[in-house]
């Protein structure tokens, strides 16, 4: 999401995360449990996995649970066969909507997401509809403060190997190359700089404009598919207003 309604999504999902910890370990642990299958159990040579271990960690999920899914990916413990599927889709006033699912049966969780958008306003597409209006990128958020020195936080972050630094709001986003990320992410950490958000992501090349009802109705659709079991992650090109997460 572009803009302001980056924080304000960093803030929703948090609330969200708060609430629902316990379905939100079982989704992650899906997340190792498959990039530990496709890449191997160890962390440092394994980036995807490296990636899913520390979305582990920044939700609070116990060692114990990040080592047992990482066993049932190397052959240790039991492993259903899940396998990532990516969905696209539109939502209310035409959004873009793509969906990333980790699922062990493809037919279940397309019915529940053709359900899920057109319950909430939209509709499911067909494969490539959307696609092409996102990139594959590593986003670093940092809350702006007095104590950052905005200049020397660029400085750093771009000899780090980032693309792009743009101060947007309350905030500080930093750009990367998929490849980049872990190394620029790594050098922001040892300057001791505080993020409030890493991952890797689709952002979407250009957004657009959500207002008034279909605003609210969008975030409506990005919840109901968020809370689905199968559903990962959920990547749009609206652009939404502050008053759009009010309840």
């Amino acid at each position: 999401m572009a803009g302001h309604s980056k924080w304000d999504n960093i803030k929703h999902k948090k609330a969200k995360e708060d609430a629902k910890r316990g379905k939100i370990f079982t989704k992650i642990a899906r997340q190792i449990t498959v990039a530990a299958r496709e890449g191997g159990g160890d962390p440092e040579s394994n980036f995807k996995l490296r990636i899913a271990v520390d979305k582990a960690r920044a939700v609070n999920m116990p060692n114990d649970n990040i080592e047992r899914a990482i066993a049932r990916g190397t052959g240790g413990g039991e492993s259903d066969n899940y396998e990532e599927v990516v969905y696209e889709g539109y939502g209310p006033g035409g959004v873009a909507v793509m969906v990333q699912a980790m699922t062990d049966n493809r037919n279940r969780t397309a019915s529940d997401l053709r359900y899920t958008f057109s319950k909430n306003g939209g509709n499911l597409g067909e494969s490539g509809c959307v696609a092409w209006m996102f990139e594959k990128k590593g986003l670093i958020l940092i809350e702006r403060t007095e104590a950052i020195d905005e200049d020397e936080l660029m400085l750093t972050a771009l000899d780090a190997g980032a693309e792009d630094v743009k101060v947007e709001g309350e905030g500080i986003e930093i750009i990367t190359d998929p490849a980049e990320f872990e190394a620029v992410k790594t050098e922001l950490e040892s300057a001791s700089y505080t993020l409030a958000s890493a991952e890797v992501t689709m952002l979407p090349q250009n957004t657009v404009a959500a207002e008034g009802a279909d605003a609210k109705r969008t975030v409506k659709l990005i919840d109901a598919l968020e809370d689905l079991d199968d559903v990962q992650d959920v990547y749009t090109n609206a652009d939404l207003p502050e008053d759009a997460y009010d309840a």
